[in-house]
């Protein structure tokens, strides 16, 4: 089960047993008013309040064993969000390093008096036209019969690729092992009562 589902179950399970708790307070709330109303009325509904205590218990001690599950989930889901989102942007940086790394390397070039292409030199003129002119000059003063022609440092990228969403990618990453089953609220009432 992915996650993303395993958070849809387990939260309206959760969300079932909530309401159900308030029945059943509303109901010890009703029964206590009825008991009160007449002689020895704690007496008569005794076995029902028991009942109905032992019912909210077992409800209760179900809904928390999902809350605690659907907090592993929550914790997991995060996790895996934040260490996609940092491996994004450590691949962002690492490309951004690499283009400075570049651009160091077509401002040598020219400063050696080479002949670079020109989307190379473009890429200088983007990044720091103080850097380009610099080089450019120091280029011209450089007195080499030969001048050395280079090749593009950046290839041209033909795949497109898509960052996918860290919150998309918790969500279809696989739910941890523990999940405790899923057991609709009257089942676990009905048990109660036998």
């Amino acid at each position: 089960m992915k996650i993303q589902e395993a958070r849809q179950v387990y939260g309206a399970q959760i969300s079932s047993y909530r309401d159900q708790l308030q029945q059943l307070q509303k109901q010890k709330e009703e029964l206590e008013k009825r008991s009160k109303l007449i002689i020895d009325g704690k007496v008569i509904y005794e076995k029902e309040a028991a009942v109905l205590e032992l019912t909210m218990d077992k409800v209760t001690k179900k809904k928390e064993e999902y809350q605690k599950y659907m907090e592993i989930l929550n914790q997991q889901w995060a996790g895996i969000a934040n260490m996609e989102a940092s491996r994004q942007q450590a691949d962002a940086a690492e490309e951004y390093y690499e283009d400075i790394g570049k651009i160091m390397e077509v401002a040598r070039r020219i400063m050696k008096g080479g002949i670079v292409p020109p989307q190379d030199e473009k890429k200088l003129m983007e990044y720091s036209m103080e850097l380009y002119q610099a080089a450019k000059n120091i280029g011209s003063m450089e007195q080499q019969k030969k001048r050395e022609e280079y090749d593009s440092l950046w290839e041209e990228k033909t795949e497109n690729k898509v960052a996918e969403d860290p919150m998309e990618t918790a969500n279809n990453a696989a739910a941890p092992a523990g999940a405790p089953a899923v057991i609709e609220v009257s089942e676990v009432m009905k048990s109660v009562a036998e």
